[in-house]
């Protein structure tokens, strides 16, 4: 995920994937719960008419995402026989800006949107079903392709996706005698070993925002809570696993207050000998601190040998419905090229990010071993909305308000899981 990150009933590994752990050197969350759209949007009098131009609506900002996003719509626009007109939407405002565009009838050709949002724009009749115009989804992983689904209708695709896993100062876990945790109680071993001084064995994000929630599904998950009903041991277990890490000392108080900003500058500077992050600080690790030895390995499980499953990041392609059926089918040969295997490989590449095909991925992962373990974290993930769809945001907020209860007023995470099922309905 982006640092704004957002999974499946289909839990199956990916084809070929045999989960196992892995150690080497080494999202976009849920915007608030968003209106629905009062109308498709349509052709009307925007920039869209000119046929031999595809607008583009996109929040990439930052240099690696925002130059290969450009050279790759350019490349296959220049396949197509079309030009690119980008729009760059800060991410806090981007839903806002769909909601304009679609009541006044402009919305964009080509639009990404952050995966847990694209259910609601899609259930308001903006987004045209991508199967309708031709496109082929095969060779998409099935969590992937129901981070981009709305009542069994494919409307976005991934060209790439992130999730988290747990990083680890090596040269720390080497001076205490210890190795990477597999299990929560090798992780609460550890987590205490490498304790010392103004250094916490772990941080992660239990901030009150879909950060919190986005960082606290691999436990959940992993230990067999399910998103349907929060008050269960399996979800009020793993609200326990954090409970205990902040309460024995291993974990800092303040994770209460950080986002993962600020749990991957803890571990940056030394202060954090482990910590719950994702791909996307990678290359940031390796400017910023290119003297630190680390390394990433899966999220560690209840049990020996269970699968580690985390939530699934990343941005989805949509193509709206602008009512130019024959642009529509132009664009959809543009989405279909921007998302074949070979310009994975190469965003993946220069993101830091996992191809979203099955194939593309098991080569991405031979080709960039710093990056294996997230590899292997994806094969067994989960997108946020697969279950819930719209309602999906409800639910994270009732989850991180949990956790904030848990870590910071003391409450049982028996209680505070029931009340927060409570608070659903």
């Amino acid at each position: 995920m982006s640092d704004q990150l957002r999974t499946s009933a289909d839990r199956s590994p990916v084809p070929g994937f045999r989960p196992r752990r892995r150690s080497v050197g080494a999202a976009t969350l849920a915007l608030p719960g968003l209106l629905g759209l009062a109308a498709c949007g349509g052709s009307g009098d925007d920039a869209s008419g000119d046929p031999g131009t595809v607008r583009v609506v996109d929040y990439y900002n930052t240099p690696a995402d925002d130059t290969v996003i450009q050279d790759t719509l350019e490349a296959v626009g220049t396949e197509v026989g079309v030009n690119i007109s980008r729009e760059k939407v800060p991410g806090d405002q981007l839903i806002q800006k769909v909601l304009q565009m679609s009541s006044s009838k402009t919305l964009p050709d080509l639009l990404m949107l952050d995966n847990p949002d694209l259910q609601e724009i899609a259930k308001s009749g903006a987004l045209a079903p991508l199967e309708d115009l031709g496109i082929d989804t095969s060779g998409f992983t099935q969590e992937i392709l129901d981070a981009g689904t709305y009542e069994g209708k494919v409307y976005g695709l991934a060209p790439t996706v992130n999730t988290i896993a747990l990083f680890c100062n090596t040269a720390l876990l080497k001076e205490a005698g210890v190795e990477a945790p597999t299990t929560w109680d090798e992780l609460k071993e550890t987590a205490a070993a490498l304790t010392k001084g103004e250094t916490y064995g772990i941080a992660f994000s239990a901030i009150a925002t879909y950060e919190g929630t986005w960082q606290f599904l691999p436990f959940m998950w992993s230990n067999g809570g399910d998103e349907t009903d929060l008050a269960t041991e399996q979800v009020a277990g793993a609200g326990q696993l954090w409970a205990d890490l902040v309460a024995e000392g291993s974990a800092s108080k303040a994770v209460v207050n950080w986002g993962q900003g600020d749990v991957i500058d803890q571990f940056k500077a030394g202060k954090a000998a482990m910590a719950v992050n994702g791909p996307w600080n990678i290359s940031g690790l390796q400017s910023d601190a290119p003297d630190l030895e680390w390394e990433v390995v899966t999220i560690p499980v209840p049990t020996e040998g269970a699968d580690s499953v985390a939530p699934l990041g990343g941005e989805v392609w949509t193509i709206p419905q602008t009512g130019d059926a024959e642009k529509q089918k132009k664009v959809a040969e543009l989405l279909q090229k921007f998302v074949s295997p070979e310009n994975q490989l190469a965003m993946g590449a220069a993101r830091s990010t996992i191809p979203a095909s099955t194939e593309a991925a098991a080569t991405f992962g031979k080709e960039h071993p710093e990056l294996a373990t997230f590899v292997e974290q994806v094969s067994t993930a989960r997108a946020r909305t697969a279950e819930l769809g719209p309602e999906w945001p409800t639910t994270a907020k009732a989850i991180y308000t949990a956790n904030q209860q848990i870590l910071v007023d003391g409450a049982a995470p028996e209680q505070a899981f029931a009340d927060a099922a409570d608070s659903l309905g």
